[in-house]
């Protein structure tokens, strides 16, 4: 509608078209068994990998380098299939290579980063605790200093990827002085367990779990040292919640291209349904705000790029565009009658999805606590 098309790069179209074609070709194929069967099929990374999907805005250590908009087209294709698809990658890119690039010592990013690229190995990123979501301060995981390193005790929950990674990012608040800092823990270690989280009713396709960790003994050199309080995570977090405004959106231009082609052949009264004017509206309602969203995130990753972005302005897209995915996902499914119970025509599994994109990685109502302080200057979410 927009031509939104017309404000990007010939490499980003590049990019886009890459993984537009993977998706179709990989993705889609698989993700009715994975979605029926809750199972993660592990080579979704490593083939991401091939194609310089995973970290590609980092420069250097196997990454691709693009910008931050083509980091966006590659999340709006990968959930055009499957939200769960894109929390697999986004957590990677994201939640695990980013606090690595930019917290990271040099060896750390040596150590992690081209196997990360390359989808060799999977992370995870623990920050929500059983008892703390949207007030990460009042964590419980604790880290202690002692002879050789540290030693980290708590647990964390709905953590993606975390049954299968081979490296955590794990945030913890340090005895020593109250802050909290993030450490890298390596599957295998004495004390560590990553146990999934089953019977999910959303992103089935990906692997949810909690982490459990009984004093869990870490050397010294698995501290990222250049993130101390909560500056570390919500950067990270900032990070990924750019990229969720853009998958949800490639979840509901989904929703819109399948309900209008249904609308177009399913018949009552004689007519197709998409002659009806509240069928219309619904079509119209929805793929206007698919283009709304998509320049919105399109302009703050232009800001991205040259340095000019704030957090408030992601807070402003993910909430913006998560609850409009969520609101006209279900708004179209309305469309499909008795069928939208049945999973292959797609758009219920992307309801049920979208549900939980605009629960985690903050909330809608945090999101909005958030841009409502910066809008009156009054805190209204803690004392």
């Amino acid at each position: 509608m927009l031509n939104i098309e017309s404000l990007l790069t010939e490499e980003e179209r590049a990019v886009r078209d890459t993984a537009r074609e993977y998706c179709k070709d990989n993705l889609l194929p698989r993700v009715l068994h994975g979605w029926r069967t809750e199972e993660f099929n592990p080579d979704v990374l490593p083939e991401m990998g091939k194609l310089g999907l995973l970290g590609p805005t980092i420069q250097g250590y196997g990454c691709a380098g693009v910008s931050s908009v083509a980091y966006g087209l590659i999340q709006r294709e990968i959930e055009r299939i499957d939200s769960g698809y894109r929390s697999t990658a986004s957590v990677q890119s994201s939640l695990v290579m980013h606090p690595i690039h930019e917290f990271g010592t040099e060896a750390q990013k040596e150590q992690f980063l081209p196997r990360l690229a390359k989808g060799e190995i999977v992370g995870a990123f623990g920050l929500t605790e059983p008892n703390h979501g949207s007030d990460p301060a009042g964590m419980e995981t604790v880290a202690e200093e002692v002879d050789g390193g540290f030693k980290i005790s708590g647990s964390k929950t709905w953590i993606s990827n975390a049954p299968v990674a081979d490296v955590f990012v794990i945030w913890a608040k340090c005895k020593w002085d109250g802050k909290i800092r993030g450490f890298l823990l390596e599957k295998g270690m004495k004390g560590l367990s990553a146990p999934p989280i089953k019977n999910k009713i959303a992103l089935r396709v990906s692997l949810t779990g909690s982490v459990f960790m009984d004093s869990v003994h870490i050397p010294h050199t698995a501290l990222l040292p250049g993130a101390v309080g909560l500056g570390g995570p919500f950067g990270c977090l900032n990070s990924a919640r750019f990229g969720i405004s853009w998958g949800v959106m490639g979840a509901l231009e989904d929703c819109v291209d399948r309900a209008l082609a249904y609308a177009l052949e399913r018949k009552q009264f004689g007519r197709p349904l998409a002659s009806f004017q509240l069928v219309q509206k619904k079509l119209v309602d929805a793929r206007t705000e698919v283009e709304l969203g998509l320049l919105a995130s399109l302009q703050v990753g232009r800001l991205k790029d040259q340095g000019l972005s704030a957090p408030n302005m992601i807070s402003v897209v993910k909430k913006n565009n998560c609850g409009k995915a969520l609101m006209h996902a279900r708004s179209v499914l309305d469309i499909f009658g008795g069928n939208a119970c049945a999973d292959e025509y797609h758009v219920g599994r992307h309801a049920a999805n979208l549900q939980v994109t605009n629960t985690y990685e903050g909330t809608n109502d945090i999101h909005a606590l958030i841009l409502g302080r910066s809008m009156t200057g009054i805190q209204a979410f803690a004392n």
